[in-house]
Order: C-alpha cells, then sequence, then structure tokens
C-alpha cells in the first residue's frame, strides 16, 4: 500500500465509460489505477505489477470475471478482488465469495460504497501480506466480509499489548475463537491459556474455580485446589460470561486484578500472580450496571480494549465459505464421502436469520454430512430443520394485509395437502424450497 493511504488499483471492465467513469473516482481519492479491457489484459497486468486491490467485472468476452478470478488467486492469492456486476445474482455472487473474492458490488456503482469496500480489501491485502497467509486461517476465524475483517485486523492489533479485553456478541458468535486468538498472537503465547466460563460454575463453587482453595477450607474440600488465576500465571485467563459472575466474586476479581495478588480460599497467605484477562458476554452490562448487577469499577477494569464479534446475519457474504468449510470437516470426521451445497443450498443459508449463529451453521452441516445422501446438499435437505421464526400479523398497512393473507393461503394448502409439502408446493404453483421458506417466515407449523 503507498503512502497515506493511498493505493494501487487494477480496474477490469471491457466498457470503456464505465473505465472513465471509476478511474475518475478512484484518482479523485488520489489512488493510481491501471487499466484492462478483458480478462488476458488483467492476468498481463497482474503478471507485470502488485496492486492493492483489483475491481473485475463478471461478464465480460472470452475470459468471464469468475475465470479471471480464479486465475488471480492462484497468481496473487494476497490480493483482494471485488467482483462488479451489472447482472447482479444471489447465485453469481455465490460462485464469487466461494472462488475467492472479497466482495461484490452491483452497477451503477454507488462511489462512497465502492470506496468503503476498497478500503477495506486493501487491508485485508495488507494483513494477508503481513502474516503471510490467510489473516483468519493462523486465527481459525473465517471470513472474507468487512465486519470479520475489520475484527480480524483488530485482534492482531489488541494481541501483542498487554491490555486487558472485553469480548461483546450473541451466544455461538464465536468469542472464544477470539480470545484464543488473541492469546496465539500475544507475547503470552507459550504460556498457558486457561478458560473459565461463568454460567457453567454453580456460584458457590466459583470463588474456588478462580482463586483456588486449601485443603479442610470447607466441607469436600479434601484436598489442595490451584485456582484458575494461578494456573494463568505469565498467561492469559479467558473469563467467559462475566456478565454471570456473583456480587462478592466481582469484589474478589477487582482485588485481583488491582493487587495482582491471589488469595486461595482457607489460606492465610498470598499469591502473586502475572494475567493477562481477557472476558467475554452476551449481556448488556451497560445496563447490568445501571441496574447494580455489575459492579461499575470491574467494568472498566476488564474493558481495556472492547472487541465486537458480529453475528453470522450481519456477515451473509462469509456463509458459503463457513458452510463448506464446515460440511467438509464433518465429512472427513464421520468418515463419509465428500458432499457440495448446491447454489439453491447456498441462498436457503442466506435468506436464514441465524438465531443460533455460526454454532448453529456448523450443526446444521454436521447433521448434513450424516444425513443427506449423495454428493449435494440441496436446499430442500436444509429447510425443514431451520427454525422458524415469527408470523407476521402485527406488519402494518398494505404489506401486513398481503403477507397475512399469503400465510392464510400457505396453511390452508398444506391442511388441504395433508401436510405434505410437496404436494401443497405443486397446488401454489411454486418449488419445495420456496415454500419451506415462506413456512418459517410466517411461522407455520403442523400442529
Amino acid at each position: 500500500m503507498s503512502a497515506r493511504g493511498k493505493l494501487d488499483v487494477l480496474l477490469v471492465d471491457d466498457d470503456a465509460r464505465i473505465r472513465s467513469s471509476l478511474r475518475g473516482v478512484l484518482e479523485d481519492e488520489g489512488h493510481t489505477v491501471a487499466e484492462a479491457a478483458d480478462g488476458r489484459g488483467a492476468i498481463t497486468a497482474l503478471d507485470g505489477g502488485s496492486f492493492d486491490a483489483v475491481l473485475l467485472d463478471v461478464n465480460m468476452p472470452g475470459l468471464s470475471g469468475l475465470d479471471v478470478l480464479v486465475t488471480i488467486r492462484e497468481m496473487a492469492p494476497k490480493t483482494g478482488v471485488i467482483m462488479v456486476s451489472g447482472e447482479g445474482s444471489i447465485a453469481t455472487a455465490v460462485q464469487a465469495l466461494k472462488r475467492g473474492a472479497f466482495d461484490f458490488v452491483e452497477k451503477p456503482v454507488d462511489p462512497e460504497l465502492l470506496l468503503r469496500v476498497l478500503a477495506q480489501a486493501a487491508q485485508l491485502t495488507e494483513l494477508r501480506r503481513a502474516s503471510g497467509s490467510e489473516p483468519g486461517e493462523a486465527l481459525d476465524i473465517l471470513g472474507q466480509s468487512p465486519a470479520i475483517t475489520s475484527l480480524i485486523a483488530d485482534i492482531r492489533r489488541v494481541a501483542p499489548s498487554q491490555l486487558k479485553v472485553l469480548i461483546t456478541g450473541e451466544n455461538g458468535s464465536g468469542k472464544d475463537l477470539v480470545a484464543e486468538a488473541i492469546h496465539r498472537f500475544s507475547k503470552r503465547a507459550g504460556k498457558p491459556f486457561v478458560k473459565l466460563n461463568c454460567a457453567a460454575i454453580p456460584r458457590d463453587l466459583v470463588e474456588s474455580e478462580l482463586f483456588g482453595h486449601e485443603k479442610g477450607a470447607f466441607t469436600g474440600a479434601m484436598q489442595r485446589k490451584v485456582g484458575r488465576l494461578e494456573r494463568a500465571d505469565k498467561g492469559t485467563l479467558f473469563l467467559d460470561e462475566i456478565g454471570d459472575l456473583s456480587a462478592e466474586s466481582q469484589a474478589k476479581l477487582l482485588r485481583a486484578i488491582e493487587t495482582g495478588e491471589v488469595d486461595r480460599v482457607g489460606a492465610t497467605d498470598t499469591i502473586r500472580v502475572d494475567v493477562r484477562i481477557v472476558s467475554a458476554t452476551n449481556k448488556d452490562l451497560a445496563a447490568a450496571m445501571e441496574s447494580g448487577e455489575f459492579r461499575r469499577d470491574l467494568y472498566h477494569r476488564l474493558n481495556g480494549v472492547p472487541l465486537h464479534v458480529p453475528p453470522l446475519r450481519e456477515r451473509t457474504s462469509d456463509i458459503p465459505v463457513l458452510a463448506q468449510h464446515f460440511l467438509e470437516r464433518a465429512c472427513a470426521a464421520e468418515d463419509k464421502p465428500g458432499k457440495r451445497l448446491t447454489g439453491e443450498a447456498l441462498a436457503v443459508l442466506a435468506e436464514y436469520r441465524w438465531p443460533g449463529n455460526v454454532r448453529e451453521l456448523r450443526n446444521l452441516m454436521e447433521r448434513a454430512a450424516i444425513l443427506v445422501e449423495g454428493a449435494e446438499v440441496r436446499g430442500e435437505d436444509l429447510a425443514p430443520w431451520l427454525e422458524t421464526g415469527s408470523a407476521t400479523d402485527e406488519a402494518p398497512g398494505l404489506r401486513g394485509e398481503i403477507e397475512r393473507r399469503e400465510g392464510e393461503a400457505i396453511r390452508r394448502a398444506l391442511e388441504q395437502a395433508g401436510w405434505n409439502v410437496t404436494q401443497a408446493a405443486a397446488g401454489l404453483g411454486i418449488d419445495r424450497t420456496n415454500l419451506h421458506r415462506k413456512m418459517r417466515k410466517y411461522g407455520i407449523a403442523r400442529r
């Protein structure tokens, strides 16, 4: 990347007017632009130079943009590629993302959106070059969406420091992976990484788990126990679901953080520890502080650097990569032949809201690896396994009336067909996958 954030960009499009227009937008921002009118020209340009990002048209004579994308990923695997198309579709976007594109932008191109995506793609390129690999691979965090790329960049910046980190995000979003990545890329990587799920331990045992206890300290303490803080000395302690810690335990944890000392339950001597604390929660700690459930002083001690893990519904462009990865891994673990997701299946996954986040997607692919016969996983295989959504009876105005009537028509068709989805879909003139999708949308299930 050139000085002051100015980028070297390769612009590939067979329409000279579009190239001229986009060149103007990019050069107005101080970026350097090289042009190619077709796929061959793009390959030649890449063979003779290095770029921070590539803007690649999908539909071109000769080699298509998708074909050129494959070649770019072979020639310059660290360079972020943004696909541009005037005929955008879910299927095309999915293909582009599966072949390694960073993002997909539709024509006519919104200049503000283009510049924002371009900056994010260039940041990914810089991270790849600095690390020598895909930034998420070494971190075990998959995805190239802007949200996840930004998170990976933050992890790499924060990890080498000694600052405490507070990770927020919904259940199943991958907060534990972020914590492990912070430790792995920290100066403490060769030392212990110790975990404690504050919600999974009975409240009367949390202090014993955190600080340890001496033999005979309480009923059932048959021998000395070394606590998690002591075990994590010189390393990292990951406190998951920190919002579930009791008020008494919060006070003792705060003291341990402030003094660097641990008091085992039942002990008379204190133990000095050097521990970096990374914590995580799915709760609104701001609200918990207002209600008095969480100590404000502890919050500020833990919140050295806040990191937020986005829910899967906010990074849908990562779903194809994640789903295929989980499917391949599950097939290998179960000693099953490899399977692939069809475009229809990926479309179903992209439209789903994922209340269970990445964990739900992984579980779904593990189920598909075992239960789906054949080499392809189709949309109709997955649709029955996805949770139904809430009905839209409260939608306002004309749209609400249309949706209510559609929901009623679907329920009638299903009842008349004896809840045979294939027969009901045929009667409604839609395919099975579309019917399953609408059943989830309107919360329709057989009673």
